[in-house]
C-alpha cells in the first residue's frame, strides 16, 4: 500500500477568502484534515477552513496541552511541547501509513511561526508531502489598515514580542519598518520599548486583522485593554523620499 500524502496548508490571517484556490482545492479533496486548537475553542484553521470542506471529511483535533500558562523560558515548556508534537506526528503517521492522504491546516503561512512545521519537520523525510504557502497575518493586517510599509532599499524587521526588552530594542535599532507578533500579554513591554526607540509614534495596533471584530488604531490610541492572541504591531517605513 502506497502511503498517503501529507499536505500542509497555509490558511491566511483569516478571511476565509484569502484562502487561495489551490489550498481550497486540496481541501475540498482530502479525506482527512487535522489542526491545533486551545483547549475550549473550536481552532482558528479550522473555522477558516469550515466552507471549503466536503461532507464526510475526518478530522483529528490536536488540543495544546498548555498556551500561556507556562512560560516560553520554564524548561518544562519546551519538554512539555516536544511531547506533544511527538504524539500528533504519530498521529498522523498511523493515518499517512494506513494510505489516508491528511491536510494539515495552519493559519497564516505555515513556515512563519506556524506550529504545522514541526509536524513537517518530523514527517517530511518519512511520507510524500506537499506544502500550500498562505496569506501571513502581517500582510492581511497591513493591507487591511491601508497602510503600505517598506519601499525601496526600506530594512523590514519582524519580532516575536516574546523577546526580552533589551533584545527587542536591539532588533529595531536601524530599522526603517518593523512588525511585532505574538502581542498578547506583551503588550505593556512593547509600548515601551517602542516608545524607548522613538518609534512609538509611528505604531499602528491590528487586533484582528481581516477576522471578525476587527480593530485598527494608532498605538497612541490603544487604551492599555489587555490584547489578544490575534494582535500584532506595524512601524511603517517609508520614510524616505521616493
Amino acid at each position: 500500500m502506497s502511503a498517503g500524502t501529507l499536505y500542509t496548508l497555509g490558511l491566511g490571517p483569516g478571511d476565509p477568502e484569502l484562502v487561495t484556490l489551490k489550498a481550497a482545492r486540496v481541501l475540498g479533496a482530502v479525506p482527512v484534515i487535522a489542526y491545533f486548537a486551545k483547549r475550549g475553542r473550536a481552532g482558528h484553521a479550522r473555522t477558516i477552513a469550515g466552507a471549503h470542506l466536503r461532507p464526510g471529511t475526518e478530522e483529528l483535533r490536536f488540543e495544546y496541552p498548555f498556551t500561556t500558562e507556562i512560560p516560553v523560558d520554564d524548561p518544562r515548556y519546551a519538554t512539555g511541547i516536544a511531547q506533544f508534537y511527538e504524539h500528533c506526528a504519530e498521529r498522523l503517521a498511523e493515518w499517512l501509513g494506513a494510505g489516508r492522504d491528511v491536510a494539515l491546516l495552519c493559519e497564516g503561512d505555515p513556515f512563519f511561526y506556524g506550529s504545522s512545521m514541526y509536524l513537517f519537520d518530523r514527517l517530511r523525510d518519512e511520507y510524500p508531502h506537499e506544502v500550500v504557502p498562505g496569506v501571513t497575518a502581517m500582510s492581511g493586517c497591513w493591507t487591511r489598515a491601508h497602510t503600505p510599509v517598506v519601499h525601496g532599499d526600506d530594512i523590514l524587521t519582524v519580532l516575536p514580542g516574546t523577546l526580552e526588552a533589551g533584545r527587542m530594542a536591539d532588533g529595531l535599532a536601524g530599522c526603517d519598518a518593523a512588525v511585532i507578533m505574538k502581542v498578547g500579554r506583551n503588550l505593556p513591554k512593547i509600548r515601551a520599548v517602542l516608545a524607548k526607540t522613538g518609534l512609538a509614534d509611528r505604531a499602528l495596533y491590528v487586533e484582528r486583522g481581516t477576522m471578525t471584530g476587527e480593530r485598527i488604531l494608532k498605538l497612541s490610541e490603544h487604551d492599555g485593554s489587555p490584547a489578544p492572541y490575534f494582535a500584532l504591531i506595524l512601524v511603517p517605513g517609508r520614510q524616505r523620499t521616493r
